[in-house]
């Protein structure tokens, strides 16, 4: 069995951030394996409701534009040389989360997801996902995932760990995880 904790982070009075860590409940270990790549996949989109979700590539670019290439997954160069992954189909994001697991990259859900953000895209490529900072008002979400260590941090003002936690657990029934609440 698995095991999702969902906890609120303090990053500074005017920072609202989440963390989410997935572990196997028996051995407390970090999951990064395929089917943490699809409960990931579903919890982002269960995260960003009906807003529009994106992931952001700054690094190992070649490998991710031709992984998304041979596997038919939807994405955009951005003018500032990075990768904005657009693909909304929860089965082949997976595969995408898997493929890349062991790297870091980020995720951003809100309507500016949606049209593309140029000024925030050239400060990833900038500074990475330290862009995120400034940024996260505008989104209903941006999160820093760090899947090989089974983490996600959110920051938003509009979700906090309740409804983080709230919206996890529905989306993830079928699969053999117990989402926690931690204070």
């Amino acid at each position: 069995m698995l095991r999702l904790t969902v906890e609120p982070l303090d990053l500074g009075p005017e920072v609202r951030a989440v963390g989410l860590e997935l572990v196997d409940g028996e051995t407390e270990e970090p999951v990064a394996d395929g089917e943490a790549a699809e409960l990931w996949s579903r919890a982002l989109e269960a995260l960003a409701g009906e807003q529009t979700c994106v992931l952001d590539f700054v690094a190992h670019l070649d490998r991710v534009r031709e992984f998304c290439r041979q596997n038919d997954i939807r994405f955009r160069e951005t003018a500032a040389g990075g990768i904005v992954v657009t693909e909304t189909d929860a089965e082949a994001r997976a595969r995408l989360l898997e493929r890349f697991a062991g790297e870091t990259f980020g995720a951003r859900a809100g309507e500016a997801a949606a049209s593309g953000d140029d000024s925030l895209e050239k400060e990833l490529r900038r500074v990475g996902l330290d862009a995120y900072q400034e940024a996260y008002p505008q989104y209903l979400f941006c999160a820093i995932c760090e899947l090989e260590t089974g983490s996600v941090t959110l920051v938003s003002e509009q979700l906090w760990a309740s409804e983080v936690a709230r919206r996890l657990r529905p989306a993830l029934r079928e699969f053999p995880v117990t989402v926690e609440m931690l204070m």
